[in-house]
C-alpha cells in the first residue's frame, strides 16, 4: 500500500471501511459502475450498501432519500443534481451547475474553457467566449438563451445516458451492436424496462417532526413514573395499609404493561407499493405471464351460525379477483360436513359463470355482489363536464341492461339459498340424501369420510363467455371418534396437504368465511412483498388490517379495534413484522413448512483487504481458518459425511430437489450404508417423519417456486388428497408441532406467527389505499365480550405452555422489541385482577372514608401532576403520527376496561382450570350479522355471566359516590377537599364503563331483570360485609365496657 492511498485512508477511514463489495446493485440488479475517478460508485458513506447511481438519484428524488439498509440519509455526490434539503457546506464551486440542471457544452480547442482561482484561494467566475458569466443568481443570462440552453444539455446529457446503458447492454449480451436502427422504436420499450428494474415497494417512515417528540415524551414519561413510585412506595397510607399496598401494586402492574405496549412502537412505518411496475416486470406483452401462483383458504364450520350467502359472497370475490385466473385456486375448507355448504359451493359455482366475466368486464369494486349491489355511487359526482355527462350517460343505456340482469340473477341466486337454509333448519330422522338418492356423508358430523369435490378450474367449466375460470374446491376432512382434530388449526393444516397435492402454489391467502375481498388487487399487493428479489425470501407473510362493515357509526365497544391494527401492528412492522391475527394474510408455503428462511450472506471482512500484509495476526489467522474448512470439507467428501450432511442433504429420489434439513435424529444406525444411500435414506425418513407418508405430498414439499414435481399422475390426486386428509396422517408427524399452523391454543394465529418469527423470518404489514378485505364484526354486547374471552382464553394458554415467549425461543433470531409485543399478548389477560381491584378501590374509599393517598406536599403533587400530563400528551402524540380519530382512541380505552373486568377475568380462570385440570371450555361461533334491520344486534340482549362483574362495579361506584358526597355534606365544609380525590377516581371507572351501561339499557332503555337482581345482590352482600368487618376500625385495647341495663 503506497503512501498516497494510505493517507486517503486516513483522510476517509469510513468510506473505505464500509465500501460496498458487491458490483451488482442491491435494488435493481445491474452493475454499479464507477465514480470519474475509477472508484467504484459507494451511495451510502455509512454503511456502503450497493446501489448504482440511477437508483441512488432516484431514491433521492422521488424516495425517502435514505440508505434501504441503514436509514441514513443519502448525501449529495459530486455530478448529482440537488435536490430539497441538501447541504451547502461542502459543495464544491466547481460543481455548482450540476445545483441547477445545466451542463457545459463540451470544450473544443476552439472553444476552451478557463478556470480563474483568485489570490485568497477562492475560485472565480469561469470565462466564456462569448461573454456571458454565470453567477449563482443567473442575473446576466437573458431567460431566453437560458431555457435554450437548458434544453441543448439536457438532451445531450440524456444522451450520453442512453449511450452507456447500450454499452452495459452490450456487455452482457442482452442488445447486439447492429440494433442501432430502431432505437427510436425501441425508447418506450426501454424505458419501461427501466421502470420494471425500479423496487415494487418502499419504506416510508413517520416523519422526525411527529415521531421524536413522541419518544421524548415516553422517555419522559419513564422518568416521571420512577419519580412517581418512589413517592407513593416511600409514603403509605397508615390508616388504610391494605388498600394502599393493593394499590400500588396494582400501579405497578400496570407501568409493566404500559412498557410492554409501549416500546414496541417505538419505530413505526408504513410501505408503499407499485402495482405498474409488478405488472411490467411479471405480465409482458408476448410472454408468459410469471406471477406466482396463489391457493385461497376459507374455512366455516357451521353454516346456520355463519349464513352461506356470507360465505357465497366471499367465495365470488376470491373467484373474480384481478388475477389471472389459472393462477388462482379456491379452497374452501367446511369442517362441519355440512350438505348445506356442499350445496352452497354448487350454486356459488355455477353463479360465478356469470358474476366473473361481469366483474372484470366493467372493473367494478367490491366484488362481493351482496355489498356491491347495496352500496350507493354516484357516478357524475364531480364531473361537471357536458361532454362526461352524454358519454356516461351513453355508457349507462349500455350498462343498464347487463347490470340489471346479473341483478336479477343475483337475486334469484339468494332465493335458492335461502331456500336451502330453510331446508337444513329441520333434519330428516333418516339423514340428508344426495341428489343421486345416496345418504349424505357426513350426516353424523364426528364420524364421517374426508371429502374433496372440484367444481371449478377443470375441463368444461367455463364462463358464460368461454372462458377459463379459477379452480374451486370443497374439502371436508375426515372425523372419527377417539381423534384429536385440534379444531380450525387442523382444518386449515388439512387444506395446506390437499392444496400442495392438487396446486402447490408457493403463497396462501388465508380468509375467514365472512371476509371478502374488498378490493381486487389485493394479492397483487401482496406480491409487491413475496416476489421482490430481496425481501421476498426472507417474508413468512404479508399482514392486512381487517377492516368491517355493519358497525355502528359511534362503534360502541371498538369492534374496529382502530388503534392495535393502526398504531401497534406499524410498530411491529418497524421491527420484525406484524403478528399474525387470524385473516387476511398471505403465506409463504415454505415458512409453513417449518423451514428456516434463507440466510444473507455475509460481507468478508476488510481485515485483510485494509492492513498491511505483514500483519500475521489477521491476515494468518484468516488463512489457517480457510485452510481448516477447506480440510474439513475434503475429510466430509472421504470418511466424514456425516458431520456435512447436518445441514445440506441431497435427496435422489425421482423429483424431489436439495434442500437444508436437519439429519442428527436419523443419522445413528446407518454406518454401514454407502454415503450417497445413506443420504437418500436418511432424507426419505426424515421427510416422512416430517410431513407424512404421502410421496405426492413430500414431493411438492421440495418446490421451492411451487407447481407440482414432474412425473406426478395427476389421474390419481383426488385420490392422494383424500389420503393426506385422513384422520391419522398427522400421527407422529411435526404437523401443529414445527409445521403448519401450531396446535395448543385457541388462538392458533398468535402462536404460529410467533414460531416463524423465532425461526428469523419477517413479516410486513400492508394497508392499501382500498381496504384489502372486509369483514363482520359482533355488534352486539355478549356476543363481543364471548369474542373477546376466546382471545383472551388462547392467551392464557399460550403463556401456560412451553411456548410462551417469556421463556421461548431465546436461542433464535427474535428481535427483543419483537419478543416484548409477543409477551404483552399473551399477559395482557392477567391485567384483568389488578384492574377489577383498582375499579374497586375508589368505592370502598367512599364508603369507608379512607384514601389510598396520604395528605400531599406540594413537591408530591408535582410528580402526580406531571404523570397525567405524560399521559395525555402520549396520547395526543400517538394520534398525531398514527392518524388514528381521538373518537376511536377513546372508545378503546373504554372497552380495555369493559373487557378486563369481564371477558379476561373469565379467561384467567377457566384458561388455568383448563391447563391445570384438564376442564376445557367449548366455545360456539360468534353470530354473524344477516338481520335485515341495521344494526338490529345492537340492542339484542343475550344473557351471560360475564356481564355480573363489570354491572357490580357500576352499582358499587355510583352508592359509593352517594355515600361520600352525603357524607361530606353532613360533616361540614372540611370534608370537601378530601373527597375530590376519591371522586375523581370513582368517575373515572364510571366513564370508562359507561357503554356497557348502555348496552344494558338496550333500545327501549330497559336493564333485564336478571342482571339488576344478580348486580343488587352482590353489591348488597359486599358492601354490608364490609361495613361488618370494617379493616379500618382500630380496635379497642381493654376490657370491653357494655351497658348493664339497670338504671343507675
Amino acid at each position: 500500500m503506497d503512501s498516497e492511498s494510505a493517507m486517503h485512508n486516513h483522510e476517509e477511514p469510513k468510506m473505505q471501511k464500509h465500501r460496498a463489495n458487491g458490483r451488482l446493485c442491491r435494488i435493481c440488479g445491474d452493475e454499479i459502475g464507477l465514480r470519474d475517478n475509477g472508484d467504484r460508485f459507494v451511495a451510502c458513506l455509512e454503511c456502503g450498501f450497493p446501489v448504482c447511481r440511477p437508483c441512488y438519484e432516484y431514491e433521492r428524488r422521488e424516495g425517502n432519500q435514505t440508505c434501504p439498509q441503514c436509514n441514513t440519509c443519502y448525501k449529495r455526490h459530486k455530478g448529482c443534481p440537488r435536490v430539497e434539503g441538501d447541504d451547502d457546506d461542502g459543495v464544491d464551486m466547481d460543481d455548482f451547475e450540476d445545483e441547477f440542471q445545466i451542463k457545459s457544452p463540451k470544450m473544443s480547442p476552439d472553444n476552451p474553457r478557463f478556470d480563474v482561482n483568485s489570490e485568497n484561494g477562492e475560485r472565480a467566475q469561469p470565462w466564456r467566449p462569448n461573454g456571458h458569466i454565470l453567477s449563482s443568481f443567473a442575473a446576466s443570462v437573458a431567460g431566453k438563451d437560458l431555457d435554450v440552453e437548458r434544453e441543448m444539455e439536457g438532451n445531450m446529457e440524456w444522451k450520453n445516458r442512453v449511450e452507456k446503458w447500450k454499452e452495459r447492454q452490450e456487455r452482457k449480451g442482452l442488445r447486439n451492436k447492429d440494433d442501432g436502427g430502431n432505437d427510436e422504436d425501441n425508447y418506450e420499450d426501454d424505458m419501461l424496462m427501466a421502470e420494471a428494474r425500479q423496487p415494487l415497494w418502499r419504506k416510508v417512515p413517520i416523519p422526525s417532526s411527529r415521531i421524536n417528540p413522541y419518544r421524548i415524551v415516553i422517555v419522559l414519561r419513564l422518568l416521571i413514573l420512577v419519580f412517581f413510585f418512589r413517592f407513593r412506595i416511600t409514603t403509605p397510607a397508615t390508616d388504610a395499609y391494605a388498600l394502599w399496598l393493593t394499590s400500588v401494586i396494582c400501579e405497578i402492574w400496570f407501568a409493566l404493561s404500559w412498557i410492554l405496549d409501549q416500546f414496541p412502537k417505538w419505530f413505526p412505518i408504513t410501505r408503499e407499493t407499485y402495482l405498474d411496475r409488478l405488472s411490467m416486470r411479471f405480465e409482458r406483452e408476448g410472454e408468459p405471464n410469471r406471477l406466482a401462483p396463489v391457493d385461497v383458504f376459507v374455512s366455516t364450520v357451521d353454516p346456520l351460525k355463519e349464513p352461506p350467502i356470507i360465505t357465497s359472497n366471499t367465495v365470488l370475490s376470491i373467484l373474480s379477483v384481478d388475477y389471472p385466473v389459472e393462477k388462482v385456486s379456491c379452497y374452501v375448507s367446511d369442517d362441519g360436513a355440512s350438505m348445506l355448504t356442499f350445496d352452497t359451493m354448487s350454486e356459488t359455482a355455477e353463479f360465478a359463470r356469470r358474476w366473473v366475466p361481469f366483474c372484470k368486464k366493467h372493473s367494478i369494486e367490491p366484488r362481493a355482489p351482496e355489498f356491491y349491489f347495496s352500496q350507493k355511487i354516484d357516478y357524475l359526482k364531480d364531473k361537471v363536464q357536458p361532454s362526461f355527462v352524454k358519454e356516461r350517460r351513453a355508457m349507462k343505456v349500455e350498462m343498464s341492461d347487463g347490470i340489471e340482469m346479473v341483478q336479477r340473477e343475483y337475486e334469484e341466486f339468494k332465493v335458492r339459498i335461502n331456500a336451502l337454509v330453510a331446508k337444513a333448519q329441520k333434519k330428516p330422522e333418516e339423514g340428508w340424501v344426495m341428489q343421486d338418492g345416496t345418504p349424505w356423508p357426513g350426516n353424523n358430523t364426528r364420524d364421517h369420510p374426508g371429502m374433496i369435490q372440484v367444481y371449478l378450474g377443470s375441463a368444461g367449466a367455463l364462463d358464460v363467455e368461454g372462458k377459463e375460470l379459477p379452480r374451486l374446491v370443497y374439502v371436508s376432512r375426515e372425523k372419527r371418534p377417539g381423534y384429536q382434530h385440534h379444531k380450525k388449526a387442523g382444518a386449515m393444516n388439512a387444506l395446506v396437504r390437499v392444496s400442495a397435492v392438487l396446486t402447490n402454489a408457493p403463497f396462501l391467502l388465508n380468509l375467514d368465511c365472512d371476509h371478502y375481498i374488498n378490493n381486487s388487487k389485493a394479492v397483487r399487493e401482496a406480491m409487491c412483498f413475496l416476489m421482490d428479489p430481496q425481501l421476498g425470501k426472507k417474508l413468512c407473510y404479508v399482514q392486512f388490517p381487517q377492516r368491517f362493515d355493519g358497525i355502528d357509526r359511534h362503534d360502541r365497544y371498538a369492534n374496529r379495534n382502530v388503534v392495535f391494527f393502526d398504531i401497534n401492528m406499524k410498530g411491529l412492522d418497524g421491527i420484525q413484522g406484524p403478528v399474525y391475527v387470524g385473516t387476511g394474510c398471505v403465506f409463504n408455503r415454505q415458512a409453513l413448512y417449518g423451514y428456516d428462511p434463507p440466510k444473507s450472506e455475509k460481507r468478508p471482512k476488510m481485515t485483510c483487504d485494509c492492513w498491511p500484509s505483514w500483519c500475521c495476526c489477521c491476515c494468518c489467522g484468516g488463512g489457517s481458518r480457510r485452510s481448516k474448512a477447506k480440510k474439513g470439507e475434503k475429510k466430509g467428501f472421504l470418511g466424514l459425511y456425516r458431520k456435512k450432511s447436518k445441514k445440506t442433504v441431497a435427496v435422489n429420489k425421482k423429483g424431489y430437489i436439495k434442500r437444508r434439513l436437519d439429519l442428527e435424529d436419523i443419522e445413528e444406525g446407518l454406518e454401514g450404508y454407502e454415503e450417497l444411500e445413506k443420504s437418500s435414506l436418511m432424507s426419505q425418513k426424515n421427510f416422512e417423519k416430517r410431513f407424512g407418508q404421502s410421496p405426492v405430498f413430500i414431493a411438492s414439499t421440495l418446490m421451492d417456486e411451487g407447481g407440482m414435481p414432474k412425473g406426478i399422475n395427476s389421474a390419481g390426486l383426488i385420490k392422494e388428497a383424500i389420503h393426506v386428509i385422513s384422520c391419522g396422517y398427522e400421527e407422529k408427524t411435526e404437523w401443529g408441532k414445527e409445521i403448519g399452523w401450531i396446535y395448543g391454543s385457541v388462538t392458533e394465529d398468535i402462536l404460529t406467527g410467533f414460531k416463524m418469527h423465532c425461526r428469523g423470518w419477517k413479516s410486513v404489514y400492508c394497508i392499501p389505499e382500498r381496504a384489502a378485505f372486509k369483514g363482520s364484526a359482533p355488534i352486539n354486547l355478549s356476543d363481543r365480550l364471548h369474542q373477546v374471552l376466546r382471545w383472551a382464553l388462547g392467551s392464557v394458554e399460550i403463556f401456560l405452555s412451553r411456548h410462551c415467549p417469556l421463556w421461548y425461543g431465546y436461542g433464535g433470531n427474535l428481535k427483543w422489541l419483537e419478543r416484548f409485543a409477543y409477551t404483552n399478548t399473551i399477559v395482557y389477560p392477567f391485567t384483568s385482577i389488578p384492574l377489577l381491584a383498582y375499579c374497586t378501590i375508589p368505592a370502598i374509599c367512599l364508603l369507608t372514608g379512607k384514601f389510598i393517598i396520604p395528605t400531599i406536599d406540594n413537591i408530591a403533587s408535582v410528580w402526580f401532576l406531571a404523570l397525567f400530563l405524560s399521559i395525555i400528551a402520549t396520547g395526543i402524540l400517538e394520534l398525531r403520527w398514527s392518524g388514528v380519530a381521538i373518537q376511536d382512541w377513546w372508545r378503546n380505552e373504554q372497552f380495555w376496561v369493559i373487557g378486563g373486568v369481564s371477558a379476561h377475568l373469565f379467561a384467567v380462570f377457566q384458561g388455568l382450570l383448563k391447563v391445570l385440570g384438564g376442564v376445557d371450555t367449548n366455545f360456539t361461533v360468534t353470530a354473524k350479522a344477516a338481520e335485515d334491520s341495521e344494526f338490529g344486534e345492537l340492542y339484542l340482549f343475550k344473557w351471560t355471566t360475564l356481564l355480573i362483574p363489570p354491572t357490580t362495579l357500576i352499582i358499587l361506584n355510583m352508592v359509593g359516590v352517594v355515600a361520600g358526597v352525603s357524607d361530606a355534606i353532613n360533616n361540614g365544609y372540611g370534608s370537601w377537599g378530601p373527597l375530590f380525590g376519591k371522586l375523581f377516581f370513582s368517575f373515572w371507572v364510571i366513564v370508562h364503563l359507561y357503554p356497557f351501561l348502555k348496552g344494558l339499557m338496550g333500545r327501549q332503555n330497559r336493564t333485564p331483570t336478571i342482571v339488576v337482581l344478580w348486580s343488587i345482590l352482590l353489591a348488597s352482600i359486599f358492601s354490608l360485609v364490609w361495613v361488618r368487618i370494617d379493616p379500618f376500625l382500630p380496635k379497642q385495647q381493654g376490657p370491653v365496657l357494655k351497658q348493664c341495663g339497670v338504671e343507675c
